[in-house]
């Protein structure tokens, strides 16, 4: 499947399930920007604007990019951000236009190398990857993970890991990196939904099926109180030129 048709199907999904991220990853992607002046940031890959809004909650003018119109039918409107049709590799964008590019659980859909001239391209000095994986030294996360790549129909989670290698490697520029711990908390019906908002697993047919019941029994062996939680780590790194 193209990856701009990935989460057609799957926005509400998405929108409903989809953790938000930690305010401390926020404040690492704006560390030491001005605050004498309204910052104007693109989101690229914006999905249902999840972290669209958290910047623009900061009080930043947010271009959200995003292809799939049907992520962004069903992004909550917000009065800072904007939205646009484009891609990462070309976002239509004007030369230096931004104080700030950031891709939030996005990049490994991109073309690294033409998603990072793009982003130097557009951004007046500084680009930056925001991407939550799941933390398995926790143990209901770690059968959760175990679950996932028993059903998983391709290798986003490769993916994944190579996307943070590429933009790690973003070329004539110092990256840090830095990682923070965070949890989400799900009933029932919220599990279910998290896998749900997952591309790479199955969402109809008999797979699908045995992939929900095995994720009953899960919540069964690790619910208290009604409700499991999902370790995370949100990896965020800094690209500046």
């Amino acid at each position: 499947m193209r990856p701009l048709e990935r989460f057609g199907d799957r926005a509400a999904t998405y929108a409903a399930n989809r953790p938000v991220y930690p305010a401390a990853a926020v404040d690492a992607v704006l560390a030491g920007l001005s605050k004498t002046s309204r910052l104007a940031i693109a989101d690229v890959g914006a999905g249902t604007g999840i972290s669209a809004r958290l910047f623009a909650d900061r009080g930043a003018h947010v271009i959200a990019i995003e292809p799939n119109v049907g992520m962004r039918a069903r992004a909550a409107a917000h009065p800072d951000v904007e939205w646009r049709d484009g891609t990462a590799e070309a976002t239509c964008l004007d030369d230096q236009s931004v104080d700030l590019i950031v891709a939030c659980q996005a990049f490994h859909w991109f073309m690294a190398s033409a998603a990072i001239a793009e982003f130097r391209r557009v951004a007046r000095g500084r680009a930056a990857l925001l991407q939550y994986e799941r933390d398995e030294r926790d143990a209901f996360t770690k059968s959760y993970g175990d679950v996932v790549r028993a059903y998983a129909i391709d290798d986003t989670e490769r993916l994944r890991r190579d996307g943070l290698a590429a933009f790690g490697a973003f070329p004539d520029a110092r990256v840090t990196r830095a990682v923070f711990p965070f949890s989400q908390r799900l009933n029932r019906n919220g599990l279910i939904g998290r896998a749900a908002s997952s591309s790479y697993l199955p969402n109809s047919g008999a797979a699908a099926k045995q992939l929900h019941r095995d994720l009953h029994a899960l919540f069964e062996r690790y619910a208290r109180g009604g409700t499991v939680t999902l370790a995370m780590e949100t990896y965020v790194l800094v690209a500046e030129w």
